[in-house]
Formats: structure tokens, C-alpha cells, sequence
């Protein structure tokens, strides 16, 4: 670094002293910040990817990631579908995106991944059964992870889970899962508005019969994903390696109703949540259905212990009753093999408070398009009325075009087309929140501990349903 008061001396001029101070603290400016960029540049890695939403990960480009991306897998269908999702997106006509897809097919393909370390952050969406080893040989490797729904299956899978934070923490990585739903429009508002006392009021505390907070969700096994038909794994089936209904999309449920309604509050599972009950049933899979949806003209081996008189029954459907911080909650989910024409998966919702409700519907009155309602307390009420709309007026500020339409029950509240961006968008949303963790080099605490009560939740609900069947 040159003197400054050198070359005040040298030319005796204190202006030519000051431009070479500020031009070498610009400099050191410069190169700490190019330094640092280099420390945060990610190189992707993609590990068995089994489940389509590894592909949407990759649906947009990062400034922060190379296009070079890295894939380990065994060889078959699954990586294949994968690889031709990837190629749709670079192929398309608006907004290609530019990845670099370099792929090794092997049955060594996690040991490859690990002794290779050809990335810092890799994408986990696939198996279940195997996701939780796949995470903590990640973290423990020193390689930051992003990893589907759910990151563990069962009350074993959350002890090491445990045992993964741990060892991010020690290795200084960024453990985090892909939550989508809390960028869907209606949940964002939904929250939101929750926190307007003069909308809302308080949140109550309910019962097990008439809980506080009612999340519901329906989906279906046959669907379509980028415009094309969703060609399932056989062992999405299996309960065993995709987990049951109360731990695998009751994931999302029950990560919306701490982040709606806790988000300002630390979430500790072992004195926060009380599992009440909780139950699961089947869904009835026909071997026409099982093959559009897979391809395969009959059940393999691991399936047959769910087949009776040729009917594939999958425990995908499941309902827990909890508290948490001593307000109840009721989370359920619903598999139907495929849903009515023009719909798609289907999400209601329920936040009772003092003066309102907040309802999310999603059916055919809807036309299958999720839509948020304040329904009062009391009907008809003016003074409300007036505190409803002046609150509204703060709300409309950060979100600007929203709009409210009486109805008989109450208010719709009207959500401009530009926010309803879809499903396949908020993978995009989230990976950017991800990144600006992985900036910080640290998940914030919140998250920690909501995530770890989440899976908390849900195996501690399938465990409860197993012993009760």
C-alpha cells in the first residue's frame, strides 16, 4: 500500500494527498469486495435427483452460482428426467436459462459426490428413505445443503436430524429446507394481515374441536409439471422411502403456522408443542392408475406388501390435532389419484382472531384459484368497517393493487394477477432467501429452531398414528 503522507511530501500538495488516500482506500475497497465474492461463489451440485423439484431449483439462473453444475446419480429414469427438464429449461424460447450440466452415473455416486467436492452447496430432492444419510454426509463433507421436503421421514430420521445441525454448525455450512408455500400470495397476506389488530384482533387460542389455526391440503399423484406429464418414481408409492401423508406434505403446513403465526416468537419443540392425536388412512391406487402415473405395467417387489386384491393402498392421507405455545392447531392432507378438470392441488386455511377470521378456499366456487376472505366477527358492524379499511390502506402500501370486495360473509380480498406467479416460481424464492443466508454464513436462529420443531411435529404425529392403528 503506497503513503500517503509520502507523496505529500514528495509533490508538497495536500489535494494530490487526498485523492491518493481516497484512491487507495477505494482500492482496498475494491479488492475485499471482489475477495469477497470470490468466498461466496457457488458451485452447484445436484445429488440423485429423484423428485422433479431438483430440476425447479434450476428453473432460473443466480448471479451468485456458476452454470456449471455437477450431478451424481445411479444410472436410470430418474436422473434422466432430470437432465431433460434441465435441457427444457435451456432450450426454452423466454428466458433460457445457460446450465452446464456435467453428470456422473454410478452406483458410487455419493462417495464420487464426497471425494470429488466439485461444489460447496448441493440439492437434495429425491428419495426420502435416503436423504437424511445424504444430509449428514453433506454437512459433514463441509458442503452447505438445500434440501426438499421433508428432510426426514420418521422419529429416528429427526435424532439425526439433530445430529446434522450439529455438525453444520461445527463445519460451518448452512443446513435449510425448500419451504415454497410461505411465497404463495394469500399465505404472505394471510400473515400479514394477521398482524393488523384492527383487521384481525388476536390470534385465539381454540380447542381440539374448534382449533385456532386449520391448515388442509389436497394433492395428487397425477399431475402436470413445465407443461408435460409427471412421470412418478415407483417408489413414490412407498411409504417407506417417500414417508406417509402426516410427514411429507403436512411438512409445509406445519411450517406456515409457526411462520404465520410465531415468526416474532423462538420455537423450542421440547416445551413448545403438545401432539394431541393424530391419524392416517389410504389412498386406493388401481393398476391403470399406477401405470400412467410410473410407466410400469405391474408393482414392484417393495410394493406388494400394500397391494390387496390387486388395489395399491398408500398411507398418503393423515390429520394431527397439536398445540403450539399453547394455541391449537389442526393440520390435514388429502392424496386423490388426479385432480377434477381445471383444477389442481388445493389449499384452505384458517386463522380464527378476536375480530376476524381469515380464510384461505381454493374449490370450484373459487374456481379452483386460491382466494383470501376477512370474515368479521360480527357482521355488518360500521365502525369496524371503517378500522378494516384504514388498516388495509397500510397493508395495500407494501403490497400495491390490492383491493377489497364486500360479499355476504364479509370481504374478498382482490390480489392484482402480477403477485399469482405459481408453484413453480417460488422455487426461485426461496433459493434466493437460501443465498443470502449462505452471505451470512449462518441459518438465523428463528429458522433453527422452527425447523427443528417442524419435523419434530410431523414424526412425533406419524408416531402417535402408528401405535394408535
Amino acid at each position: 500500500m503506497l503513503s500517503s503522507k509520502k507523496y505529500n511530501y514528495k509533490y508538497g500538495q495536500k489535494r494530490v494527498s487526498l485523492v491518493l488516500g481516497m484512491i487507495t482506500m477505494l482500492a482496498f475497497g475494491c479488492q475485499n469486495k471482489e475477495q469477497k465474492t470470490d468466498e461466496l461463489q457457488i458451485n452447484l451440485l445436484t445429488l440423485d435427483p429423484g423428485h422433479f423439484h431438483a430440476a425447479l431449483v434450476q428453473k432460473s439462473m443466480y448471479k451468485e452460482i456458476s452454470p456449471v453444475v455437477h450431478v451424481y446419480a445411479p444410472q436410470g429414469p430418474e436422473v434422466e428426467a432430470y437432465l431433460k427438464l434441465i435441457e427444457k429449461y435451456n432450450t426454452r424460447a423466454e428466458e433460457p436459462t445457460a446450465w452446464q450440466e456435467k453428470t456422473y452415473k454410478g452406483e458410487d455416486y455419493l462417495q464420487k459426490m464426497l471425494d470429488e467436492k466439485k461444489g460447496n452447496l448441493v440439492i437434495l430432492a429425491g428419495n426420502n428413505q435416503k436423504k437424511t444419510e445424504y444430509i449428514l454426509k453433506s454437512v459433514g463433507a463441509g458442503i452447505n445443503v438445500l434440501a426438499d421436503k421433508p428432510m426426514v421421514i420418521d422419529v429416528n430420521g429427526f435424532g439425526q436430524l439433530e445430529k446434522a445441525f450439529e455438525t453444520a454448525e461445527k463445519n460451518k455450512v448452512v443446513l435449510y429446507d425448500i419451504m415454497t408455500e410461505r411465497y404463495e400470495i394469500t399465505n404472505m397476506l394471510q400473515k400479514e394481515l394477521s398482524l393488523q389488530s384492527e383487521i384481525f384482533g388476536s390470534l385465539e387460542k381454540g380447542t381440539t374441536e374448534n382449533p385456532a389455526i386449520t391448515k388442509e391440503s389436497v394433492h395428487h399423484f397425477f399431475k402436470l409439471v413445465s407443461g408435460a406429464p409427471l412421470i412418478r418414481p415407483q417408489w413414490y408409492y412407498d411409504v417407506n422411502q417417500e414417508g406417509n401423508g402426516l410427514v411429507d406434505v403436512t411438512t409445509h403446513l406445519v411450517d406456515m403456522i409457526q411462520w404465520e403465526c410465531f415468526s416474532d416468537q423462538n420455537i423450542d419443540y421440547k416445551t413448545d408443542v403438545n401432539m394431541i392425536s393424530a391419524k392416517r388412512s389410504a389412498t386406493a391406487i388401481s393398476p391403470s392408475q399406477f401405470k400412467l402415473s410410473t410407466g410400469a405395467a405391474e408393482y414392484p417387489a417393495f410394493l406388494k406388501k400394500d397391494v390387496k386384491d390387486s388395489i395399491l393402498n398408500v398411507y398418503s392421507n393423515g390429520e394431527m390435532n397439536y398445540t403450539i405455545k399453547g394455541v391449537h392447531a389442526k393440520v390435514s392432507v388429502i392424496w386423490n389419484f388426479q385432480a377434477p378438470a381445471g383444477a389442481g392441488d388445493i389449499h384452505y386455511s384458517v386463522m380464527r382472531g378476536t375480530k376476524a377470521n381469515l380464510v384461505i378456499k381454493q374449490g370450484a366456487e373459487q374456481q379452483y384459484k386460491p382466494t383470501l376472505y376477512i370474515v368479521p366477527l360480527k357482521k355488518n358492524e360500521a365502525s369496524y368497517e371503517a378500522s378494516l379499511k384504514k388498516a388495509f390502506e397500510k397493508v395495500s402500501k407494501i403490497y400495491p393493487g390490492l383491493a377489497l370486495k364486500s360479499n355476504k360473509e364479509g370481504w374478498e380480498v382482490v390480489i392484482p394477477e402480477t403477485y399469482k406467479v405459481g408453484h413453480e416460481a417460488h422455487f426461485a424464492e426461496v433459493t434466493k432467501k437460501y443465498l443470502g443466508y449462505l452471505k451470512e454464513r449462518k441459518l438465523p436462529e428463528w429458522e433453527k429452531n422452527a425447523l427443528l420443531s417442524k419435523y419434530y411435529t410431523t414424526t412425533k404425529a406419524l408416531e402417535i398414528a402408528m401405535k394408535s392403528k
